[in-house]
């Protein structure tokens, strides 16, 4: 059953109090026992409304040994952050966004609420907007913080909705030349005064339909969290944390707690150029797994962390405090932590989680095919992922009728691994979490030489290269940054030669980079993509991993 509005108002109370009263005790062991004290910053990343614990290579923390765990759940990540709080009292909660978007079925069934009442019964103090905060416009993510039913679907998780008791921070977007959100607020942590700024990356337009952005400008990371400090500085407010929704890709073998980075990562270049007057930066977006220590503008290290995704690991970083209320920098300490099954759930959170998972139920348990094994969405060398292909053989499929002749899908809308239950069945609710943004299918008209375009573009554009997933009709091969050899059902693909391409809407309009679509002609509207792979699962029973080989690396 939905939470009912009282029961939300007394979690909400009860967090607060709860707040309220370890900073009262940490201020006065703080004061007893003289000279630093420690505040602690627990942090974690990239949730994506994951309430029930994340199944597949989602569900996995890698340990700096090979080891694999289980990890993660919401239940099980409000118990670890309930024992790093009572192990130090002046603590704060914050989240380095993503809380919401690309969600599971038992959250976005519910247009995220359940998960934004869950931070708040866990106390969550501040967030950074991610780019998924956007995905349904800023007056969405507007309303899921200030509270209020939606204007079109009403209230769906209860009869009321109260909205989050935490700011969404974003520092860096504006609308109409003023602030879209606040870029930053001071929290009183056990006595002392904590600047958290938050900012999301750059590349938000890019990654989020332009429907739901058409009115915001997103400006650079370094110059909006420079002037976010500068007016914390300028308040006295000597403890500063950025949380920043951008972040690094690692290499093969670094456990939760390693700094095994890409070179030239984002997140990373932003951790060490912001003010030298933040001492600590928490990340996210790449969903990785690292704590490191870069140097600041003045030569002075400070903590660079992130934390996976989906509630797998929880960041803390101790600040070591001066008598002043700065850092001592050489004192503060980070780590990552592992959101391991073998607590005792929270109960407040499993309340919430059952609520959300009981209410989504009949929806999600309808069976919509049957798998012959796993579907997983890591891609192998080629880039390509089994689940990926079968998506795009999908898309094909339901745009036949629209004249497509070949499928091309972007790989981070394929959200989870497809794992079967143990009679092989897949259902409704393993779908949407696979194909969860509801984008609609469009069928264009691209000349070859376009469509080889696209298909360099993938090699060049931002964070890349990024392999579009293929249907089994197209096949090329990748030489560099360039694509040869093209192929359609056999055929070569010539550059003065018209082919019909099926894509969805989110590419079309030139997400994730990839411009080039926008050349694209005739356009007609299709299914949602998420109709398009049941129908598809539905109508090939037992069906397999396919091979991945449509593309190949000279």
């Amino acid at each position: 059953m939905p939470v009912s509005s009282g029961r939300r108002t007394g979690i909400v109370l009860a967090a607060v109090f709860a707040l309220v009263l370890t900073a009262a005790l940490a201020a006065d062991i703080g004061s007893a026992a003289g000279g630093p004290a420690t505040v602690r910053v627990i942090a974690f990343n990239d949730l994506h409304g994951n309430l029930e614990p994340p199944s597949g290579s989602s569900a996995r923390v890698t340990t700096g040994d090979g080891a694999e765990i289980e990890a993660g759940g919401a239940a099980f990540l409000a118990a670890h952050v309930a024992r790093l709080r009572a192990e130090q009292p002046a603590n704060v909660l914050l989240s380095s966004g993503d809380n919401v978007g690309a969600s599971p079925l038992a959250s976005a069934l519910f247009r995220d609420e359940p998960t934004i009442e869950l931070l708040d019964a866990m106390g969550v103090a501040a967030s950074a907007a991610g780019n998924h905060e956007f995905d349904e416009g800023l007056a969405e993510l507007q309303r899921l913080v200030a509270g209020g039913c939606h204007p079109d679907d009403g209230c769906r998780f209860g009869p009321t909705y109260d909205g989050a008791s935490f700011p969404v921070l974003a520092a860096n977007v504006t609308t109409a030349g003023r602030p879209a959100l606040p870029g930053h607020v001071v929290l009183d942590v056990g006595g002392t005064r904590l600047g958290v700024i938050g900012a999301t990356l750059t590349e938000l337009p890019d990654l989020v339909s332009p429907d739901g952005i058409r009115d915001i400008e997103v400006g650079d990371e370094i110059a909006a969290v420079d002037a976010a400090s500068a007016e914390l500085t300028a308040q006295g407010v000597h403890a500063q944390v950025l949380l920043v929704h951008q972040g690094d890709g690692t290499g093969s073998g670094g456990g939760p707690g390693s700094c095994a980075l890409e070179p030239g990562g984002p997140g990373s270049a932003i951790a060490a150029g912001v003010s030298a007057d933040v001492d600590a930066v928490f990340s996210a977006h790449s969903h990785e797994q690292y704590v490191c220590s870069v140097t600041d503008p003045a030569g002075a290290p400070r903590p660079f962390v992130q934390g996976l995704s989906f509630g797998r690991l929880v960041s803390v970083v101790d600040l070591a405090l001066t008598g002043d209320g700065d850092v001592d920098r050489a004192a503060t300490t980070a780590r990552n932590e592992i959101v391991t099954r073998d607590v005792a759930p929270d109960p407040v959170a499993q309340g919430i989680v059952d609520a959300a998972v009981q209410g989504s139920e009949p929806l999600a348990q309808r069976p919509v095919g049957t798998l012959a094994g796993p579907l997983p969405r890591a891609a192998d060398p080629s880039g390509l992922s089994p689940l990926g292909t079968v998506i795009a053989d999908a898309q094909l499929a339901a745009s036949r009728g629209d004249g497509a002749q070949l499928a091309l899908t972007n790989p981070g809308g394929v959200r989870a691994d497809l794992v079967p239950g143990p009679d092989g069945r897949v259902t409704y609710g393993q779908a949407y979490t696979v194909q969860p943004f509801g984008n609609i299918l469009q069928t264009m008209t691209l000349t070859g030489a376009q469509l080889r375009a696209v298909l360099d573009q993938q090699f060049t554009v931002d964070d890349g290269p990024t392999v579009l997933q293929t249907s089994s009709n197209l096949r090329y091969s990748v030489a560099g940054d360039r694509v040869t050899g093209i192929e359609l059902d056999g055929a070569p693909v010539t550059d003065a030669g018209s082919y019909r391409v099926a894509v969805n809407n989110f590419l079309s309009a030139g997400g994730d980079g990839f411009d080039a679509f926008t050349a694209g002609t005739d356009l007609v509207g299709g299914p949602v993509d998420l109709d398009a792979f049941v129908g598809y699962l539905e109508a090939n029973p037992g069906l397999a991993a396919p091979p991945t080989d449509r593309v190949t690396r000279d």
